[in-house]
């Protein structure tokens, strides 16, 4: 019998990534096989950074992590397709 490979998401707008975000990132990427980071996108939302900025920052302090994936979320209802 084949194992399922075990997925996980942690999403949220990240405006900024902090060093709680990144110790939850850390953990859970022991625990998955694949940790996909969702990046919410809100064009009503003013934030410290954008979204492109948001995703180089997260980027760049997970590049040591292998399972990470980030995705982009477009709204709360991209959560629930």
């Amino acid at each position: 019998m084949k194992s399922r490979k075990r997925k996980a998401i942690f999403a949220g707008s990240f405006d900024p990534i902090t060093n709680g975000h990144l110790d939850i990132i850390c953990r859970a990427s022991k625990l998955f096989d694949e940790l996909q980071i969702g990046v919410l996108y809100n064009p009503n939302k003013k934030g410290l950074f954008n979204f492109d900025e948001r995703v180089e920052l997260i980027k760049s302090c997970t590049k040591h992590l292998k399972n990470i994936k980030i995705v982009s979320i477009f709204g709360f209802s991209s959560l629930f397709i």
